[in-house]
């Protein structure tokens, strides 16, 4: 595993409305020491859905500071229960989180960054944007979001950058043209990119279109978002024929690991692949919601991440699990 997670107890000591939907927390750990983490670095926090516990990831505010760990949650009704666990505790409530990991590869050797956000990606961008700005000037970031209501952080970060930000609100006409964007960098370019997965799709195609460095595309989603909206499924296994529905709030690694067919998993993000499975067959469609397939890989459907991806209808799978195994 990449990360050896270790856990402690952390009391909320603040709450902050950023903006209608997006609230932000503040978690002090018992006795927490400050200390440097890495850009782009989260927290795993734990939750209680509908009395069970869960774990969910977040992404952490800014820089290092002496109060404890920020993050920021936005209120979304097709989630799966963890930010309205958040919304409802109030300064005081006692958590268990584990210790910041980081999973971004930001070369920092370059002269030349863009970092594009989209929506409550901009979580892992403040920091990444605190940072470059010390190294040098030329650091732009692009924040798409449907009204300037909702971009939490503007000020903050109009502060720190001035009119190296440039907010995209599709409600005053002005969306986010990515390829005119990626085409108007400097070739030597580094992005680091942080948005929902349709998103993601544009500035990866846009990316390769323009004849540019794979490894110069640096990028996070949110294991969340996908191309549809999240629905119960049901998932069958190859052999044993066992079929599960995995409910619209949960994932497909939570059911069939409850369920005692233990799939290896790391992240839980969508990123490192671990908990990939092989897929048999769909009968319906596949809602790849992981950053760690290709495009290409996505459009076989040979293979999912549980931890995040969805599908509508039936998928049967294979674990690798086998009855006759000695």
């Amino acid at each position: 595993m990449r990360f050896e997670d270790h856990w402690t107890t952390a009391t909320l000591i603040g709450i902050r409305d950023l903006t209608p939907t997006i609230r932000e927390f503040t978690l002090r750990p018992d006795q927490f020491a400050q200390a440097p983490y890495a850009v782009g670095s989260h927290i795993k926090v734990g939750v209680l859905i509908d009395g069970q516990p869960d774990i969910r990831s977040y992404s952490l505010i800014g820089e290092a500071r002496p109060d404890g760990y920020r993050i920021a949650v936005r209120l979304a009704d097709d989630s799966r229960g963890g930010s309205r666990y958040l919304w409802s505790l109030a300064p005081g409530a006692r958590l268990s989180m584990a210790a910041p990991a980081s999973l971004l590869q930001l070369d920092w050797q370059r002269e030349h960054y863009c970092l594009v956000a989209g929506g409550i990606g901009i979580t892992p961008l403040v920091g990444a944007a605190q940072a470059l700005v010390r190294k040098t000037p030329s650091v732009a970031l692009h924040y798409a979001v449907r009204s300037r209501r909702d971009a939490a952080y503007a000020d903050e970060l109009a502060a720190l950058l001035g009119d190296r930000l440039t907010i995209h609100a599709s409600d005053e006409g002005r969306r986010l043209d990515i390829p005119m964007l990626f085409a108007d960098l400097p070739r030597e370019a580094v992005v680091l990119f942080c948005g929902p997965m349709r998103m993601l799709e544009e500035a990866r195609r846009a990316w390769a279109a323009d004849g540019r460095v794979p490894t110069d595309l640096s990028y996070e989603t949110f294991g969340s978002s996908g191309r549809f909206a999240a629905e119960p499924f049901r998932v069958r296994l190859q052999g044993s024929g066992e079929e599960f529905v995995v409910p619209r709030d949960r994932t497909m690694l939570d059911v069939l690991n409850a369920a005692g067919h233990e799939i290896i998993s790391d992240c839980r993000r969508g990123e490192c692949g671990i908990c990939a499975v092989d897929v048999v067959e769909v009968d319906g469609q596949i809602d790849h919601r992981d950053v760690f397939f290709s495009a290409a890989q996505k459009e076989e459907n040979r293979k999912l991440c549980p931890c995040v991806s969805r599908a509508h209808g039936v998928v049967t799978i294979d674990t690798l699990e086998r009855s006759d195994a000695i």
